[in-house]
């Protein structure tokens, strides 16, 4: 013998069926919410990392040419020198372009002739000896990307009076 439940104990079992779905479905929204959330934050995280790294990588190129300047007479350049590729991650292909302007001249200062050194340096005595001051000025940018940076690097130089005053005291 089958037993059928009144009506009414059969409404309040429905009626759990029914809450039980609505409050599965505002669960289910509440999650997708934060899903879709936490992906839009980490997406943000990873363009501001890249966005980092692409101007540290810019700033090393900028850098590597201004090192490779100092390496040589910066101050005899009479021009500035534009379209200087730079090969970051080493797979020869120049992922940076840098323009190096004309070093600038930014101080002169008669070096003391009372300081003692041990080293000797030819065509320099301590009386005609000045403690230079120049600019370097480095401006890396990126094609695809559109990253540019600009970087300014401050080099003390001694020189002696006829090269301070042939290339210090020129015209910028």
């Amino acid at each position: 013998m089958t037993r059928i439940a009144p009506d009414h104990i059969r409404d309040k079992v429905k009626q759990r069926g029914v809450i039980t779905i609505f409050i599965s479905m505002v669960l289910l929204l509440l999650i997708t919410v934060l899903v879709v959330a936490a992906y839009s934050l980490s997406t943000t995280n990873l363009r501001a990392v890249g966005n980092v790294q692409m101007r540290e990588e810019a700033i090393s190129a900028a850098s590597v040419i201004i090192e490779s300047r100092m390496d040589s007479n910066f101050y005899l350049l009479t021009a500035s020198q534009p379209n200087q590729g730079v090969d970051i991650d080493g797979d020869s292909v120049d992922e940076f372009l840098v323009d190096l302007a004309l070093p600038i001249c930014v101080r002169a200062t008669k070096a003391a002739s009372d300081s003692t050194s041990s080293v000797t340096l030819p065509g320099m005595s301590g009386t005609s000896s000045w403690n230079t001051v120049w600019e370097l000025d480095a401006t890396a940018r990126e094609a695809s990307t559109g990253v540019s940076v600009r970087v300014i690097q401050g080099v003390r130089l001694l020189m002696n009076d006829s090269d301070k005053t042939n290339y210090c005291d020129r015209p910028v």
